[in-house]
């Protein structure tokens, strides 16, 4: 039950809507067996010849429980959903603050699709937890405990027969069920998780197996997977329905007992023939409360799977976050790579080999080399989308920083931005809300963009924009948020020679105080750097200015002539 300790510390912040749900559920269960054992009573008083003013108070009796049933009902359904939406509310808030800080490193490690079924079905799932796992057996137990004592001032053997049916309903039953339906749930989540990942995949990359005409045998693999997952559902749901079908027999089963052994003991008179029909009434309404037994093991392998698969997600944040060190805000801070060596997760292959880079407070340090050569993938480890040792950012390792300090002060541009749906002006003030439309304006010229307007309407992902504007719309973002740490990967890659001579000249004019780290596979532009690293294959195999690196004719000196000869 470890896996839910999620839920458990969510729970504990509604106890009191949780308490009252279960007074006025237990009110309600024990009313509706007041009231059939009263009515019971009073067909078996009435044949009887009972005095008009006895049958008169036996009357009222069962209206007074009637209407207490009704309105216990009504409140525990208050309470008990009241409890439940809230809780729901507070896990899913709970949740976001953890997932927050380290959104980047979930989408490295986890399929989209995959984690959006974890981040709102799993989460979903789990309000089943107190209305269909907890909440039924603690009913339950109340109801029957205070029954079968009033069951034994009539007769020990009956309330026995009652309390065996309450083990076998409540406990054996759904116990076995239980452990049946186990694996079966892990199969159908795993399924359903696939299936989920696989349908997202194919709706992101629509276009491109359009284009390589592989739509329909990706059409058949889903419908594939889709049949496996439904046929696993109805395996399940049959399951399920069989197990309340079992439960309701035995309930059923346990009441024709009563009434044979209740026969019994009134012909040896071991029981008064007028308490009959009332143990009858109070065995069949008791046992109305394990029908919902029946389904608790289901959900609660259900509730275990969902908060499981979250802790999953969430462990990351536990590793990840040590605010133990806070960085200086709004300064130019020191860059420490010292012998790193790191691979991807799942990965045997060395992505970076003992690479060892010190960018001082200010300094402009250039990262080059072939596409695969570790360049991206130092600039990630520096943003803590992935944890490695070694690392170092004013000093401090980045172990005892968070991701969110590192990232609210730099400056970052990646390969890949993302771009909401909105306009130009929606997608700026992500730098600061408080940037006017001058400032936008001015920003737009500056990168280049001048043609475009704020109120321009950009769709989702920037898909009506080229490369070239996706990378300078992301510059101009890093440009407004102002920070004095600037990362940037690739940030000109599509972007035409001229407009990137003028971009990075302004950029670099910005950034004169500033520490700035610059990957590139482009060599140009490169003259002002107080260094350039030269990687191949997660190596350092050059490093020095231009002028050094130029004069010893290595292999920048290569890579650079002959992308002057291209471009040439």
């Amino acid at each position: 039950m470890r896996e839910l300790a999620f839920v458990w510390r969510e729970m504990l912040t509604e106890k009191k809507d949780i308490l009252l749900s279960i007074l006025f559920g237990f009110i309600a269960g024990i009313t509706a067996v007041a009231l059939f054992a009263a009515s019971g009573y009073l067909i078996s008083k009435a044949a009887l010849s009972l005095p008009v003013f006895a049958l008169a108070i036996l009357t009222a009796v069962v209206k007074f429980f009637g209407l207490a049933r009704a309105v216990g009902r009504y409140f525990e359904r208050i309470y008990s959903h009241r409890a439940t939406f809230s809780i729901l509310s507070n896990m899913r808030v709970s949740f976001y603050k953890k997932l927050e800080p380290v959104a980047a490193s979930l989408t490295q490690k986890h399929r989209s699709g995959e984690l959006l079924g974890r981040i709102v079905g799993d989460i979903d799932r789990l309000q089943h937890f107190y209305l269909r796992v907890l909440y039924p057996p603690i009913v339950f137990i109340l109801i029957f405990l205070v029954t079968i004592w009033f069951t034994l001032f009539f007769s020990i053997k009956i309330a026995s027969l009652m309390l065996l049916g309450v083990f076998l309903t409540g406990i054996i039953i759904p116990g076995y069920f239980a452990w049946r339906i186990r694996k079966k749930d892990q199969a159908v989540r795993a399924l359903r998780g696939e299936f989920a990942a696989d349908s997202a995949e194919f709706f992101n990359g629509y276009r491109d197996l359009k284009i390589m005409r592989e739509t329909a045998k990706r059409k058949e693999e889903l419908e594939a997977k889709s049949s496996a997952t439904l046929k696993a559902e109805s395996k399940e749901s049959k399951a399920e329905v069989f197990h309340q079908a079992v439960n309701s027999f035995i309930s059923l089963f346990v009441t024709w007992c009563v009434i044979v052994v209740g026969a019994y003991l009134v012909t040896t008179g071991e029981l008064d023939g007028v308490f009959l029909a009332m143990l009858v009434l109070i065995s069949l309404t008791s046992f109305e409360n394990a029908v919902p037994m029946a389904i608790v093991p289901a959900y609660l392998q259900d509730s275990i799977v969902a908060s499981k698969r979250l802790s999953d997600v969430q462990a990351v944040t536990s590793n990840n976050i040590k605010k133990t060190v806070k960085l200086p805000e709004d300064k130019p801070l020191s860059l420490l790579a010292k012998n790193v060596t790191f691979s991807y997760p799942g990965e045997e292959r060395k992505a970076l080999k003992h690479v060892s880079v010190h960018i001082p407070v200010g300094g402009k340090t250039a990262i080059v080399g072939p596409s695969g050569s570790g360049k991206s993938t130092l600039l990630q480890l520096f943003l803590k989308f992935y944890e490695s040792g070694g690392l170092e950012v004013n000093g401090d390792s980045t172990q005892t920083l968070s991701q969110e300090q590192i990232w609210s002060e730099t400056n970052v541009v990646l390969q890949q931005n993302h771009f909401f749906s909105g306009s130009i002006r929606d997608n700026l003030k992500l730098a600061g809300e408080t940037l006017t439309d001058e400032q936008l304006t001015n920003i737009l010229a500056i990168v280049q963009l001048h043609h475009l307007s704020l109120d321009y309407e950009v769709l989702e992902k920037g898909a009506n924009l080229s490369g070239g504007e996706q990378q300078r719309l992301a510059i101009a973002r890093a440009l407004l948020k102002g920070k004095r740490v600037w990362l940037l990967d690739e940030p000109t890659s599509s972007v035409d020679l001229l407009t990137e001579r003028l971009i990075l000249n302004h950029l670099f004019d910005r950034a004169k105080e500033d520490t700035l780290l610059l990957v590139s596979h482009r060599l140009n532009n490169l003259e002002k750097m107080d260094q350039i690293i030269v990687m191949d294959s997660g190596e350092i195999v050059e490093s020095g200015t231009y002028k050094e690196l130029m004069k010893s004719k290595g292999y920048f000196f290569q890579m650079r002539e002959i992308e002057r000869s291209v471009l040439l």
